[in-house]
């Protein structure tokens, strides 16, 4: 470990316990939203990359019947169980001959709803990092002030007050507010990051619902 990396552990190790509570707390805050970071960053990864291919298959001419089929109903997620959701009601109301414009509606409600758990799964633990990157300053703050105070109340017991007395207080009480900072800052930006790339994938959903719709409504006037 270098001299700054001793030094910062050192503050931290000799902080006064509201002080050391405060940063336990930011710790596991840093911990936990960088976890969230690197799965969430996998499971929208991996659904842009899913909904590309399934649309290419999808757009290739194959025939529905088939893709249905190929479909295991149980492991799909994204376009490919939206898809699942609207074909499968629509073939329900062909077997009961009830074929008709409101058989059209019936599958694409039942889109929406695929669409809708599809969205939310996507969106799950983003409140998490939006929670963290909100808070943490204000707890790192609360660490400062205790610090600080603590510091100057320690100051009441001498006869004389010098900058070597107050140093170190002030500053453990500092490194808790750049401790909240170091939380905070990655929880904002890969929340603002994620939630963006959740809006692209919606809008790319949504519109194949639109467009599986549009290819029922034709096929009943076939």
């Amino acid at each position: 470990m270098n001299d700054s990396g001793q030094f910062y552990l050192e503050i931290i190790v000799s902080a006064s316990l509201p002080v050391k509570i405060v940063m336990i707390i930011l710790i596991i805050a840093s911990i936990w939203s960088w976890l969230i970071i690197f799965s969430k960053g996998k499971v929208l990864a991996d659904a842009q990359k899913t909904a590309k291919k399934f649309e290419e298959h999808f757009w290739s001419g194959v025939d529905l019947n088939k893709l249905y089929q190929q479909l295991n109903t149980k492991q799909t997620k994204g376009l490919a169980r939206i898809f699942a959701a609207g074909f499968a009601e629509f073939q329900r109301k062909n077997t009961t001959n009830q074929i008709s414009g409101n058989s059209v509606e019936s599958a694409d409600r039942a889109m929406r709803v695929a669409l809708n758990r599809e969205v939310e799964q996507l969106e799950s633990q983003l409140p998490i990092l939006a929670t963290i990157g909100s808070t943490s300053p204000y707890i790192g703050l609360f660490g400062t002030v205790i610090g600080i105070m603590l510091s100057f109340h320690a100051l009441s017991d001498v006869t004389q007050a010098t900058i070597a007395l107050v140093a170190p207080g002030i500053s453990e009480a500092l490194i808790a507010t750049a401790m909240g900072l170091f939380a905070a800052i990655p929880a904002v930006i890969f929340y603002n990051r994620f939630s963006d790339k959740v809006e692209r994938i919606y809008a790319q959903y949504d519109a194949f619902k639109e467009e599986m719709s549009a290819i029922l409504h034709r096929q009943i006037g076939q």
